[in-house]
């Protein structure tokens, strides 16, 4: 899966982003790499600990939580708290797998790495180079997103960010455990809700649409961990 959300924060919120995130405090962004990334890993960081990056992580939770596609799509059960990178010149992040488990900061804490999300906050217009390249299989497809927009793919997706040759690319990133563990199990669902919906647009009385819809929660019910 490789999912395009759009428009998860609004100008208004992308302009407070920019504003509080400018005057934030940045670190070497290895500090949070496993060994095997950081060899590849240059670029910049929000310290997990700062009261900025928490705040505005706040915020982008409380988005994702009543943005249909995302729920849809991620069924999540745990979302890590979202943290913030910087590209600046000659900055990129070779290729890598993410992490099957992460820890959540100051708890014993740890989920399990189904999808990871990354929301970019610069507008691409102001930075050439920091492409997300996805290197699945032959294919490489590039993501370079408006800024308020989200990419959503598997976590053992392999992925690069290619080298930033001018102006400052700015993101959140982080990592979603799913109440459905099976990658496939959840396309699965997706595509049903995603025909639910459809379906309830323009026949929203048609017997099929019930007959979709006890489906797609009895799947859920085989399928989801408690």
């Amino acid at each position: 899966m490789i999912l395009h959300i759009r428009k998860v924060l609004s100008a208004r919120q992308l302009d407070e982003f920019t504003q509080r995130l400018a005057a934030a405090e940045w670190a070497d962004g290895r500090a949070t790499a496993g060994s095997g990334s950081a060899r590849v890993k240059t670029n910049e960081q929000v310290c997990e600990s700062c009261l900025v990056g928490r705040a505005l992580g706040q915020t982008i939770l409380a988005e994702l939580e009543r943005n249909p596609l995302f729920l849809s799509a991620a069924l999540p059960r745990h979302v890590y708290p979202p943290l913030f990178n910087r590209y600046g010149v000659g900055m990129s992040f070779g290729s890598h797998i993410d992490n099957a488990m992460r820890q959540i900061p100051g708890t014993s804490y740890r989920i399990r790495t189904d999808l990871s999300a990354t929301l970019f906050l610069s507008d691409p217009g102001s930075y050439e180079g920091g492409e997300l390249v996805m290197e699945e299989g032959d294919a490489r497809p590039t993501i370079k997103l408006p800024a308020g927009d989200m990419v959503l793919y598997t976590a053992d997706t392999r992925h690069r960010v290619t080298s930033v040759t001018s102006g400052v690319r700015v993101a959140a990133f982080f990592w979603v455990q799913s109440l459905v563990r099976d990658n496939a199990a959840r396309n699965v669902l997706f595509d049903l809700d995603s025909a639910v919906r459809e379906l309830g647009a323009i026949a929203p009385d048609a017997p099929a649409l019930l007959r979709l819809t006890s489906a797609y929660h009895s799947l859920i019910r085989r399928w989801a961990e408690p």
